[in-house]
């Protein structure tokens, strides 16, 4: 039996999506094969609760003791969207441990994480992306300036987050330094995008028997503005459409630069690569190294699509690492 540390949580606006994600792995894993403990990471405390009392994990070493017995685990399973889980900071502390993990190493998941870097890298393989502007806490106040690069509209986002927590689309002058305050409060590094018009594509890809495998594209169409929180997570307010309704030379090219830049990166386990297309074109957006596994996700969608149960996802992403 193989004992998996399905770690939830962490730090970020994510956290209630993350926990959710974190319940609907427990629920699904296969039982006759893996001994499941949720462990829910917030600030400095780590925690077991899953499987009656809770217990403080000892992180000298990532272990917990139940009833008098040492219960080591033989990998984790991340699902924690956003700091630790999502940056590098979980991986590395693992990587010390030697202690397996089903997402990708620090380096990958730190790039990945800071939208800025990674569109620049992303840029250098030849692949297209919005014109930005990366702001650092000195100058958050320099609103006037960016019109100068980034004219209008524009998306306002942290750097360095997920769930769209503290974006804003500004269409108005007047409306800019408060879109930079959201973000400034939810991260100390900000970037201001220029808006595409187009259609949002997003395609999940993941490395299983040695084989790349990508996933059904979805289209997202939201009743609102753009993809923000409410729409993510509000029933009703946006559309993910599976398979989207593109051609099929649109999805086999959104499939393709999916799994390029999926070894590009060196990525592991499942991640969500989000676009724009636009015209014939697809700019980059953002990569999802952790994506959420909740009910209401994507990538579970794009799962049952392929024809795959979300116990067997489950199975391929710690089989694919032990």
């Amino acid at each position: 039996m193989i004992t998996v540390a399905i770690v939830a949580g962490g730090d970020s606006g994510e956290y209630h999506i993350s926990m959710m994600s974190g319940r609907q792995v427990e629920k699904n894993i296969d039982r006759e094969r893996f001994d499941p403990y949720i462990i829910e990471i917030r600030n400095d405390h780590w925690k077991c609760i899953s499987k009656g009392k809770e217990a403080e994990v000892d992180k000298n070493d990532f272990t917990l003791k139940r009833k008098g017995k040492q219960i080591n685990f033989d990998v984790v399973f991340n699902a924690i969207h956003g700091t630790p889980g999502e940056n590098g900071k979980l991986q590395g502390y693992l990587d010390m441990l030697k202690i397996p993990y089903t997402s990708s190493n620090l380096t990958t998941s730190a790039l990945a994480f800071n939208k800025s870097f990674c569109k620049r890298v992303v840029d250098s393989y030849g692949i297209h992306i919005a014109s930005s502007v990366h702001l650092n806490q000195y100058q958050r106040d320099s609103a006037l300036t960016l019109l100068e690069d980034i004219s209008l509209p524009c998306f306002v986002k942290p750097n360095c987050g997920g769930s769209s927590v503290g974006m804003t689309q500004v269409t108005r002058e007047a409306d800019l330094q408060d879109a930079l305050d959201l973000a400034f409060a939810e991260d100390d590094e900000v970037i201001v995008e220029k808006f595409i018009v187009g259609r949002e594509l997003t395609c999940a890809v993941l490395r299983s028997d040695g084989s790349m495998v990508t996933f059904p594209v979805c289209e997202i169409v939201t009743k609102k503005e753009f993809f923000d929180y409410e729409a993510k997570y509000s029933p009703g307010l946006t559309d993910e459409i599976v398979p989207a309704p593109v051609p099929e030379e649109v999805i086999r090219e959104c499939q393709r630069i999916s799994a390029f830049l999926y070894n590009k990166l060196n990525c592991k386990g499942i991640v969500r690569i989000d676009y724009i297309y636009s015209g014939d074109t697809f700019y980059f957006l953002e990569i999802n190294t952790v994506p959420g596994l909740t009910e209401d996700s994507i990538v579970p969608k794009m799962i049952e699509a392929y024809g795959w149960s979300y116990a067997e996802l489950v199975t391929r992403m710690i089989d694919e690492i032990i």
